[in-house]
């Protein structure tokens, strides 16, 4: 694996608020959106490979997480977000896309497509929240018990706490730890990080966004891969079934055996392969 260092190296400013990206290589356009707990640093091992097979990848943090602005008084729930990345995709001129989206990240995927589906060409989810899969059971827990005070924590209780939800992501003993972890806890090191985390993160953990469109998942017409670590304890697999039955333009699902919910981080090539996949298949047409 590559240093623990997120890929991102630019900001922009979308509908007055200010966001993290980065935009490699050349070719049709690849949209990378990443979940919670998380942001950009776990397609770190993806996004070189997709770009040097000859495409233009797009990553960037959500509102409210990672490098990017963690505004006040601004809604971050995936619904919001979705119409963010409309947005952006317009203020960096480009059209149709193919989107992979990894936990609430595809969640804005779903939303988006059956939103404005000729802006969606293919799409991939990876161990993506659905239906009414989430929060899963520990995060239920820790909504009931923290978020009415979460400045009422201390740095060391909120460390311990996120540390152990993030251990729970991966399955390789160790993965989750050292350069790997400080990556995934560093935007939450600060007070400011912390209330953000929950403000603008677990605050919006709330399926009615996704039970929303189930409606609408019948009507999508693009392409649309399914991959799913086999172990993920957050999102089981049977979701991912779920999906294909749901979506008519979908692939049987690939599930990866031994590999929990942060795919990315626990069967990059893995995840790049089947990204890689899906590119050298047809497409939808591309926006006129």
């Amino acid at each position: 694996m590559t240093q623990a260092q997120s890929p991102l190296d630019r900001d922009i400013v979308v509908d007055g608020v200010r966001l993290a990206y980065c935009d490699r290589g050349a070719g049709e356009p690849v949209v990378l959106l990443h979940g919670t707990p998380s942001h950009s640093v776990i397609w770190r091992d993806v996004l070189p490979r997709v770009a040097a097979a000859g495409h233009r990848v797009i990553a960037y943090d959500l509102l409210g997480y990672g490098r990017s602005e963690r505004p006040v008084d601004r809604d971050t729930s995936v619904t919001a977000q979705a119409e963010l990345l409309e947005r952006l995709l317009a203020a960096l001129g480009v059209g149709g896309v193919t989107l992979v989206g990894h936990d609430l990240g595809g969640a804005i995927g779903q939303i988006l497509a059956t939103r404005t589906p000729d802006r969606v060409r293919r799409m991939m989810l990876v161990d993506t929240v659905s239906f009414d899969s989430w929060p899963s059971a520990t995060w239920r827990q820790i909504i009931a018990d923290h978020l009415g005070n979460p400045a009422g924590m201390t740095a060391d209780d909120f460390e311990a706490l996120l540390a152990g939800q993030l251990a729970m992501t991966v399955t390789g003993e160790g993965d989750m730890s050292g350069a790997v972890l400080d990556a995934y806890l560093a935007p939450h090191r600060s007070a400011v990080g912390r209330v953000s985390f929950f403000e603008h993160q677990v605050r919006h953990y709330d399926s009615t966004h996704t039970q929303r469109i189930v409606p609408h998942l019948g009507q999508l017409t693009m392409p649309v891969r399914i991959v799913w670590g086999g172990a993920d304890s957050w999102q089981p697999a049977s979701y991912a079934e779920r999906l294909h039955r749901a979506i008519p333009g979908s692939t049987a699902p690939v599930i990866v055996p031994g590999a929990g919910h942060f795919l990315p981080e626990d069967a990059p090539d893995t995840v790049a392969e089947q990204i890689l996949r899906m590119l050298d298949a047809p497409a939808g047409p591309a926006p006129s």
